[in-house]
């Protein structure tokens, strides 16, 4: 794992309140028995922030009592969920963090660390100015070193540009999504002696065989003199867990590669019983690197790795020598209320969402890299990953392409290590062709990395191929032939048929299918790898995109990742080993079309179906169904296309669904007829938050009927109180959007319990209790 990771939060089970080998190190670094400084001090807490930039808040000795006290993640402005001007956000702003440094940082070399702040990042130190990075997606640093007060108090400032400025990707014309403002990623300060582990990339080989090996190129910064061959070595290890399986000492004999820090190659060979990182199984190891100056360590550092070979073939995407269907969704990574600044927590629960709850093996990361918990958490759960630069169709000056290039070079630099990553995105999204451009993007990725292969969205068959694979958004039906033996289909239904969750049967029921034919077709012929559909979640955007309260319905799940009907077509898909699905893609209403009722629209890992009424005198069969195969004769799990004439339900009723594996009921759902509002409830993600100011989890609210059935007409005020040390992110009062919506709720820094009561005007009053565990404390 990164060695910045704080804690291990989100979907793992929180338990005593644990203290990461960083901030262990700093204590021990204090007195209690280690005199070498810690490597990485997390600085998110103590942040003084104002929307508006004053003269002279750069300087140590600036007033900023008035400033708001904020945590990172923090977004520059909380805002509705739907209907806000994009203008709103948009300004310059001012964060500054006092710290101290420990005493056995002396001596060494200190830089800042930002993982992303959006747009533009201006930084300084004590009153000096380090400099300006541009870019929202990717991280950057500054080296503190030569303006450090080591007996004082030092004070960091930023002045951070959220405008949509036209230098920096993806600005420059149209983009259909909002980046929002802040410094929404995390930030630390990383204490490295004057050479040090500046990278390390650690490359599986030969992973089939019976004595895979492992070859780790370690990158090292060092001051102006360089770096002495006869004062350094590296050990390398290999680690499960605990347990070493395979380890080496080299003296340095590294170079400098163009830009690049010098770095050397260092083999482990003949590792013996490697497990394979796989979508079922995703074993991970950890590689250790440490760097010693004349026998003694002064710097290490590792990584996490999975021992895998994945590659796009004439014959489909091929992992581990197996061919398999790659089925998957685009990501945004915004969320209603904080866009983008949310912690550790939420970004993996996205993770989970879409490979256990909708089934997808692969996730594209659109437009632009994300969060690293995200990515952990596809590591770490068996999903794929196509991750690409920042950019939506439009292509800038020169300056804006050379930015675009380093894009590439920082996303494949911080993410090289992670077995999920199976594609890197080169182009920008949707852009015409530019050869000399996309050259280079192409060239910058297998350069860095010659382990992947590349690829680059377009929306064109005609498009000119630099890199290896052609990914290809295609909105039509029937898909376009591939016409290039390695093809992945990247977007499609999408914007082409929007749909809200409060949309009537048929309109649900079409979005369903839409999804569902495509994926046929993509089944039908080996020539396509998959299809990403476009996309996982609703999605805030510009007046000009979307509908009227600036979101993209395009989502098959909302903006609050609550699943519309098209996600019970991916959940289906998968094996009933490892679930049994059965979802309904209408709402059970009389009338919830033009002509009333007509067809209903399931889907199901079942066998067979069977439809049963109760019009007061007990439930009788209406019908039995098989998969329609007519329609869908190449998934292996078609949709149940039922058609329910009005003689059928004359009476109307309670419907109960059963479904059949092996001729034996497995699974029942029923809908009920009397169409009233009769449950709410209120759902937390997460029972335990550590108190560290961001610590986050979602409250899903819904109300359904007697059966459990969301009630999509439902727009109810949901009044919330909470007592204990925690905030809301979200509106109070909250009215349910189809029966359903969420709001989040933030740990502050005190341990302790949180009882959130939420209360339905009709339906009672719902309790949820947190347990706030207490979080390390940062250090300086």
């Amino acid at each position: 794992m990164d060695r910045r990771d704080l804690l291990k939060t989100g979907m793992l089970t929180a338990g005593a309140a644990l203290i990461p080998a960083e901030l262990s190190g700093a204590i021990a670094a204090q007195g209690l028995g280690r005199e070498r400084a810690p490597r990485i001090l997390p600085m998110n807490r103590g942040w003084r922030f104002h929307p508006d930039a004053k003269d002279g808040d750069q300087l140590r000795n600036f007033d900023d009592s008035a400033f708001t006290q904020v945590t990172i993640p923090h977004t520059n402005l909380a805002l509705p969920w739907h209907s806000f001007d994009e203008k709103s956000y948009q300004f310059l702003s001012v964060y500054r963090r006092r710290f101290r440094l420990p005493r056995s940082a002396r001596g060494n070399r200190v830089y800042v660390d930002f993982e992303g702040a959006m747009t533009a990042s201006t930084v300084w130190l004590n009153g000096t100015r380090l400099g300006e990075y541009k870019g929202g997606y990717t991280p950057f640093s500054f080296e503190l070193t030569p303006h450090l007060d080591w007996e004082g108090e030092n004070l960091l400032a930023v002045h951070l540009d959220s405008t949509e400025r036209q230098d920096i990707p993806p600005f420059g014309y149209e983009v259909d999504y909002l980046t929002f403002g802040g410094i929404y990623r995390e930030v630390n300060l990383r204490i490295v002696p004057e050479t040090y582990i500046e990278n390390i990339f650690a490359r599986p080989v030969d992973v089939l065989t019976q004595s895979p090996s492992l070859e780790v190129e370690c990158f090292l910064g060092a001051a102006e003199k360089g770096i002495e061959a006869n004062r350094y070595a590296l050990n390398v290890e290999l680690r499960d867990g605990q347990r070493v399986l395979g380890k080496v000492t080299a003296g340095w004999q590294g170079e400098a590669k163009g830009s690049e820090p010098a770095s050397q190659i260092v083999s482990l060979k003949k590792l013996g019983d490697i497990k394979l990182w796989d979508l079922k199984s995703p074993q991970l190891y950890t590689v250790h690197v440490q760097l010693l100056n004349r026998g003694t360590v002064i710097d290490e550092d590792s990584r996490r790795i999975g021992f895998r070979e994945a590659r796009f073939t004439e014959s489909g995407f091929s992992l581990n020598g197996r061919i398999v269907k790659l089925r998957g969704l685009d990501r945004h990574q915004t969320f209603p209320f904080a866009g983008q600044a949310m912690p550790a927590r939420v970004q993996r629960r996205d993770a989970y969402i879409l490979r256990n709850s909708l089934k997808c093996n692969i996730v594209r990361t659109s437009h632009y890299p994300q969060s690293r918990h995200f990515l952990d958490a596809c590591d770490e759960i068996g999903l794929l990953v196509l991750e690409e630069i920042p950019g939506w169709q439009h292509i800038g000056d020169a300056a804006w392409k050379d930015i675009a290039v380093d894009n590439v070079r920082r996303m494949i630099r911080r993410d090289w290590n992670r077995p999920s990553i199976i594609l890197w995105g080169v182009r920008i999204n949707e852009s015409k062709d530019d050869h000399d451009f996309y050259t280079r993007t192409n060239a910058a990725a297998h350069a860095l990395d010659p382990s992947r292969q590349t690829g680059g969205i377009r929306s064109s068959f005609t498009s000119e191929l630099l890199e290896d694979v052609y990914t290809n958004n295609d909105f039509g039906f029937p898909l376009q032939a591939p016409n290039h033996p390695l093809y992945l289909n990247t977007e499609f239904v999408g914007h082409t048929f929007p749909t809200r969750s409060t949309d009537n049967s048929a309109r649900l029921r079409e979005h369903t299918l839409r999804h569902a034919r495509i994926h046929d077709q993509i089944a039908s012929e080996p020539q396509f790898s998959g299809g990403i559909g476009w996309c996982a979640f609703d999605y805030n955007t510009h007046s000009n995109f979307g509908s009227g309260d600036h979101i993209c319905y395009h989502g098959v799940s909302d903006i609050f990742r609550e699943p519309k009907p098209a996600a019970g077509f991916y959940k289906s898909q998968c094996d009933p080993g490892e679930e049994i699905v059965l979802e309904p893609a209408f709402h059970w209403a009389r009338n919830d079309e033009d002509t009333g009722f007509t067809t209903a629209v399931v889907c199901s890992n079942c066998e067979q179906l069977k439809f049963s009424l109760d019009t007061g005198s007990g439930f009788h069969l209406l019908v039995e169904a098989e998969p329609d195969r007519k329609q869908f004769p190449h998934l292996k799990y078609a949709p149940f296309c039922v058609p329910l004439n009005k003689a059928q339900i004359r009476n109307w009723g309670d419907l109960r669904i059963d479904g059949y594996i092996g001729g034996k009921l497995v699974i029942s759902k029923t809908l009920s007829g009397k169409c009233i509002d009769q449950k709410f409830l209120a759902i937390a993600d997460d029972h335990e938050l550590f108190a560290d100011g961001a610590d986050t989890t979602r409250i899903v609210l819904r109300v359904t009927d007697e059966f459990g059935r969301i009630r999509p007409i439902a727009n109810d005020p949901i009044a919330f109180e909470i007592n204990g040390p925690a905030t809301l992110i979200g509106d109070n009062p909250f009215s349910l959007v189809g029966g359903t919506g969420a709001i989040w709720i933030r740990a502050l820094e005190q341990p302790g319990p949180v009882v959130v009561r939420a209360r339905h005007p009709r339906l009672g009053t719902q309790e949820i209790r947190i347990n706030l565990l207490q979080a390390p404390q940062e250090l300086i």
